[in-house]
């Protein structure tokens, strides 16, 4: 949502940061309320890290995800798996590699049988599917299966045109295989260059499967032959047994580790790759290895050479790993501006045009391991059905951020330009997910992160990224980057850096139901500083005027939060403490008097009803705050509001009731409830509240016995 549900005015996206005047523009603007900040933080999070923010640290899955993978708590066992696309050397593939492969073949829920029977009919197939889906071992062996022996490999590099002239008799083959065929809108497909394979097969007595990828230029009339790989436990179930014996692999296959191994999408070379660490039955490596492809698919997408479109598509890899279940068409767009920076990396004066269509989205989601699909998602003008991104594991986007950051430091001013962009955004999911990727780098690499990215945001002109880095400060400490609470209190209490002071007053509202009693005493602090700082100055500096007004505003937060026993308890002593520490507290108390929410009850009054506790301690900053000269209007203009709402709401009315009775522990303090309820009237001409008379009975009752 954006602030207090106001559409955000002047142009949105990253582009507004450079906008004539729109840095001047954004100075002046106010800064989010904190209720909207928290909402948003609430609203916009990513799931998939654990990051949800509703009151104390529920991060479980981002601190299993980030330790376990990013910081590298666990031993790491890395894997091979074999470079994207890479080239085959023509020439006679090994009988004994074709026996070996034969071995470990699996056909089951596959349609191998009917391939086989259309290779022995036609001669020539050209099977297509997606990558990493075991093409190249499905060819070699509906070959073996035919006895198309020897089988010789083809080179790919050739013309679809001339591959029919490169087939020879002197070769002494009768199967062939040409894995992954490079079709391009140069060199398409066509159904004639298919034919003229099938008469030259016939010719050599021979047989032939081309392997390819989905491409939009293969001719209409090529009938491709469609192939998808058996399940991950087909595989497991097939082939462990064949290396530990059934009894064995019944007890492999029943652990957890494989259960979750099996829960997320697998590529074929990562299931066969598992039978042999499974039959090492070392179970701290069958536990670990899960992580570990995930940790090896992300190092190999980001150690290819580098072409425009495939830096073009890492940078989406960077964008969908910032913007998980996020709308595609917002990850698609704001991915183009990184490429855009990537681009320029090294060369300010890099300024070449980029493409407006490139891969489309089916292809560049596979390519991402990652699906779409639709879901509602919160906007500041209310939900909207999109079509969203989301990797199939949820743990690659943080190892991709990690891997970015601190695997490939040339590529950090790039980012950073990206992410400052994104902290000025008119849209407060991008912000949201902008502050949950530093919070993440933060974890990865604390000091770069401060230097760089968060004390710059926290010194801003802009309140928008001056409240980014609050985001990315509160996110940090959620999913357990150290010493936030730490930098947090030590700004809070800075008296020479306003703005650095402001976000920290401002973080330590949102991280504060952890440790209410720290964050009051911090508040406090700063509380008693400007006040007596005041006395020594005849004005008050904008910077000190901004911090004065956020210090209740974190307090009103710790009072309806989770936490609201422990940080009433540690507030009502305050009535009789300094006179800083006590206008803090009735200031703070009365911030969380005026807030109202979307159910019935007042959430002030709710905190009442958790505990008889929490009610005697709102009775007693009640009480101080109506006998208080600089607060009494502001708390009994809350009681009427409270009374109104009562009216309507029969558990409200009980609430206040059992409320005012403690507020009124004398003839002083009843008298003055007596009056205020005496004197509750009805908003825009409505009756007056008929539950106010009730009230002042219900008070009269007690005082009649004393």
């Amino acid at each position: 949502m954006s602030e207090e549900g106001v559409p955000p005015s002047g142009p949105k996206g990253p582009a507004a940061e450079q906008a004539g005047g729109a840095q001047a523009a954004e100075a002046e603007r106010p800064a989010q309320e904190p209720w909207a900040a928290r909402r948003d933080l609430d609203d916009h999070a990513p799931s998939s890290m654990g990051l949800h923010f509703r009151g104390t640290n529920h991060g479980v899955t981002a601190r299993q995800v980030i330790g376990d993978i990013i910081t590298g708590g666990k031993t790491e066992n890395h894997y091979n798996f074999g470079g994207l696309g890479g080239t085959q050397v023509s020439g006679e593939i090994p009988a004994e590699t074709l026996e070996r492969l034969a071995d470990d073949f699996v056909p089951e829920g596959t349609p191998f049988a009917r391939l086989l029977e259309k290779l022995r009919e036609e001669r020539v197939i050209v099977l297509a599917g997606d990558p990493f889906t075991g093409r190249r071992t499905a060819a070699l062996m509906l070959l073996h299966h035919l006895g198309a022996t020897p089988v010789c490999a083809l080179d790919r590099d050739v013309r679809p045109s001339e591959l029919s002239l490169r087939l020879t008799a002197g070769d002494g083959a009768t199967g062939y295989v040409l894995c992954d065929l490079d079709i391009s809108r140069e060199h398409p497909l066509r159904e004639a260059h298919v034919l003229a394979l099938r008469g030259r097969m016939r010719e050599l007595d021979g047989y032939l499967v081309v392997t390819a990828g989905r491409s939009p230029y293969v001719e209409d009339t090529v009938e491709l032959s469609a192939w998808h790989p058996p399940a991950a436990l087909t595989v497991l179930a097939a082939l462990v047994p064949k290396k530990t014996g059934a009894e064995h692999a019944r007890r492999l296959l029943a652990l957890p580790a494989v259960a979750e191994f099996l829960t997320h999408e697998r590529q074929i070379r990562e299931v066969v790759r598992y039978v042999a660490v499974l039959a090492e039955a070392d179970e701290d490596r069958i536990k670990q290895y899960s992580l570990d492809t995930l940790v090896a698919q992300v190092q190999e997408w980001f150690e290819e050479a580098e072409t425009p479109v495939q830096l073009r598509e890492k940078a989406f890899l960077i964008a969908l790993a910032a913007f998980d279940r996020g709308p595609y068409a917002l990850t698609a767009e704001l991915s183009d501006i990184l490429y855009s920076a990537l681009r320029s990396t090294g060369d300010e004066t890099y300024q070449k045009p980029i493409p407006v269509f490139g891969t489309h989205i089916g292809k560049r989601l596979q390519n991402s391991r990652a699906y779409s699909y639709e879901d509602e998602e919160t906007t500041e003008w209310g939900p909207v059905t999109q079509v969203k991104a989301a990797f199939h594991d949820e743990r690659v986007a943080p190892v991709v951020l990690r891997e970015v950051w601190t695997g490939h430091p040339a590529a950090r001013p790039a980012l950073i330009k990206w992410l400052n962009a994104l902290s000025v955004d008119g849209r407060p999911f991008v912000r949201t997910r902008a502050a949950a990727t530093v919070a993440v780098l933060a974890y990865t690499d604390l000091p770069s992160t401060m230097a760089l990215i968060i004390e710059p945001w926290a010194g801003a002109r802009e309140s928008r990224r001056q409240l980014t880095a609050v985001s990315a400060l509160t996110l940090a400490h959620r999913i357990g980057a150290p010493n936030i609470p730490r930098i947090v209190d030590a700004w809070s209490v800075s008296g020479q850096d306003p703005k650095r002071c402001w976000v920290g007053v401002r973080a330590l509202g949102l991280i504060g139901p952890e440790r209410p009693a720290e964050t009051l005493s911090a508040l406090q602090a700063q509380a008693r500083h400007l006040y007596d700082k005041g006395l020594n100055q005849s004005r008050t500096g904008a910077g000190d005027q901004q911090v004065s007004e956020e210090l209740p505003q974190s307090v009103a937060l710790l009072l309806l939060s989770p936490a609201s026993d422990a940080a009433l308890d540690a507030l009502v002593p305050a009535l009789k403490g300094h006179p800083s520490a006590r206008a803090l507290a009735l200031e703070g108390f009365l911030t969380a008097c005026e807030r109202w929410d979307e159910r019935a009850c007042p959430p002030l009054l709710r905190v009442a009803a958790r505990s008889h506790s929490s009610s005697a301690a709102i009775a007693r900053l009640l009480r101080g705050a109506l006998n208080d000269r600089t607060a009494n209007e502001r708390a009994e203009e809350a009681v009427r509001g409270w009374v109104r709402t009562a009216d309507e709401d029969p558990g409200t009315a009980r609430v206040l009731a059992d409320l005012l009775s403690s507020v009124a522990v004398g003839t002083r303090d009843a008298a003055r409830l007596d009056h205020l309820l005496d004197t509750v009237r009805g908003l825009d001409g409505r009756p007056r509240p008929a539950v106010a008379d009730r009230m002042r009975a219900a008070l009269a009752r007690p005082l009649a016995h004393t």
